[in-house]
């Protein structure tokens, strides 16, 4: 498989405004996601970006960006704009979506992301962890993937994923992460559906892709990688970048 890495920013948001640039350790947050991915010698990476400002964080260290429309819906329609016109010939067959506020994502993450992948029954592929605090059960912020992994197993086919405490009974709950591999087509198929009715009742995109009937594996990994949504995020990855 040949991986194209490719991280959605831009500068609209809602509890943190122009967060790609925000400063850490002398650097902005874009550039460090975009260091992690580059240290996971997982495949070229690009920023797609939905503002100039992006564009010019990115190529000031020697990085890779395209421009794209401000008004995508979502990442993955920024993300697919940026494979068209990063790799119109489709020598990519692989696409990996990292979030940009992940500054300090665990680059070996990217890696184990596409280890689904190996199944070619699998459209698309992401990450869980198992959850250890009891508060992240009931926390409907905390994304849940519906998938049981056998003794020794580290990856298994997601059932569906949802907001709510399951599954019911003993046993492990999993946090979903927010990180894609795709194949190309399914990608294509995917930013081409229309809204689901569950992903809209749940907020969760990747629900259109089971509605569809798309395949979707899970990674189990040892960690959930911070993502930066409030000041509070951000002052910790601060600490946590800043020797």
């Amino acid at each position: 498989m040949k991986s194209l890495i490719v991280i959605p920013a831009r500068l609209a948001a809602s509890r943190l405004p122009n967060k790609p640039l925000a400063d850490i350790g002398g650097e902005p947050m874009i550039v460090h996601c975009w260091r992690r991915a580059i240290e996971s010698q997982a495949g070229e990476v690009v920023i797609a970006a939905g503002d100039p400002e992006i564009v010019e964080a990115i190529e000031k260290v020697g990085g890779k960006a395209v421009l794209t429309d401000p008004n995508h819906p979502s990442g993955s329609d920024r993300v697919w704009e940026a494979v068209q016109r990063m790799d119109p010939n489709g020598d990519h067959d692989v696409i990996v979506n990292v979030q940009g506020d992940l500054p300090t994502l665990d680059p070996s993450l990217i890696q184990a992301s596409l280890a689904p992948l190996k199944d070619p029954g699998v459209d698309i592929a992401t990450l869980v962890c198992e959850i250890t605090e009891a508060e992240e059960c009931t926390n409907p912020n905390v994304v849940k993937a519906y998938a049981g992994f056998k003794a020794g197993e580290t990856v298994t086919r997601a059932l569906t994923f949802t907001r709510a405490t399951a599954p019911y009974g003993d046993g492990p709950l999993y946090h979903h992460i927010g990180l894609y591999a795709y194949r190309r087509a399914a990608l294509e198929r995917f930013v081409a559906l229309p809204q689901g009715v569950l992903e809209q009742r749940e907020k969760l995109e990747q629900l259109r892709a089971l509605e569809n009937g798309m395949r979707i594996d899970v990674s189990l990994a040892k960690t959930v990688p911070l993502g930066v949504d409030t000041p509070a995020d951000l002052e910790r990855a601060r600490v946590l970048l800043t020797p």
